[in-house]
């Protein structure tokens, strides 16, 4: 079946337990949905949970050794055009909850489906100040959590005080700070291990110690609200005038190196406007490619390792990509 889905269908978990699921689970699912250079191949099995519950049954669910990635609005993260293996978890459909747990503490604990900017908004209404730099991050929470995304001087784990995960076999941890390694655009558990012999003990560690955010709980401090709002306004207003807003792109595509800009970089490389296929360095930013009309996933590609080569070749400075690339080339 291609691009079919079973809403509300049964599966057996590994304790060949009959599990009803209500959430909705699709078969050879088109990325380009899902991602916002809405361009790339499909997934295996695509499933968009019900809620925090439905998706720890869905896991449960699943062999130790089924490939599992979360998504939430795709906006770091190119398919290759011979799409993915295993299963992707849309976050963006379900966890979308956002509340303040603490007044007192300035406590707001926000699921991983909800988009970055919307907590910003949230805080300030109520006086917190501190996150209007979410603003400026086009992704949800639970990608910005993965990567320490930030911009504008300011970076979402300095905000966080606990969150919340879900590993391979749908058990919740609570977990904090102190149990990462956070640096710019990395984030790492520490008792992390990478298995190097694909035994089965193996595959039942990696399983035990995958896990993907689902929320956190952000400690803000109490302040004027009125000039936090000014604050997203300006920072927004600021996004819309420098960045390509209006055409498909994930945003950054590289990480600025240390004492410059990969931007900088790239536009003395003479890049910008530079196409191939339907991708194209945007003129606007060149840290930026858009699609510019029907772009494949390896058009896109191309640009990516042009920028890198030519940059390497003129100033002798690596890029590292702040985006993903996932999947099998077509």
């Amino acid at each position: 079946m291609r691009g079919g889905a079973l809403a509300a269908t049964t599966v057996e978990s590994r304790g060949h337990v009959t599990i009803a699921l209500r959430g909705e689970l699709r078969l050879n699912e088109s990325m380009s949905r899902h991602v916002s250079w809405r361009a790339g191949g499909t997934v295996e099995h695509g499933y968009l949970p019900a809620d925090l519950e439905d998706l720890s049954a869905y896991l449960r669910s699943l062999p130790p050794e089924e490939p599992v990635q979360f998504v939430g609005l795709g906006s770091n993260l190119l398919v290759r055009d011979g799409g993915l293996r295993g299963t992707v978890i849309f976050t963006h459909w379900a966890m979308r909850e956002i509340a303040l747990s603490s007044a007192t503490e300035g406590e707001i604990e926000v699921d991983a489906g909800v988009a970055s900017p919307k907590v910003s908004r949230y805080a300030a209404m109520h006086d917190l100040v501190g996150a209007e730099f979410l603003a400026g991050i086009p992704g949800t929470i639970g990608g910005a959590l993965a990567m320490n995304a930030g911009c504008y001087g300011g970076e979402t784990w300095n905000i966080v005080r606990r969150v919340t995960t879900i590993d391979h076999t749908g058990t919740l941890h609570t977990r904090t700070p102190a149990e990462y390694r956070i640096g710019y655009r990395t984030v790492a558990r520490r008792c992390q291990q990478i298995a190097s012999v694909a035994t089965a003990s193996a595959i039942r560690r990696r399983a035990s110690e995958d896990e993907w955010f689902v929320s956190a709980v952000f400690a803000l401090p109490h302040g004027d609200g009125a000039e936090s709002r000014n604050q997203v306004k300006a920072l927004l207003a600021r996004r819309i005038a420098a960045q390509p807003l209006g055409e498909p792109n994930a945003g950054s595509v590289f990480r600025n190196p240390p004492g410059t800009y990969a931007a900088r970089l790239i536009e003395e490389c003479g890049l910008k406007g530079t196409a191939i296929g339907g991708a194209l360095i945007s003129p606007k930013h060149a840290n930026f490619i858009v699609n510019n009309g029907g772009a494949t996933a390896a058009d896109i590609e191309q640009l990516i390792d042009l920028a890198k080569v030519s940059v390497k070749q003129r100033f002798g400075i690596e890029l590292r990509r702040e985006v993903r690339i996932v999947g099998d080339a077509a």
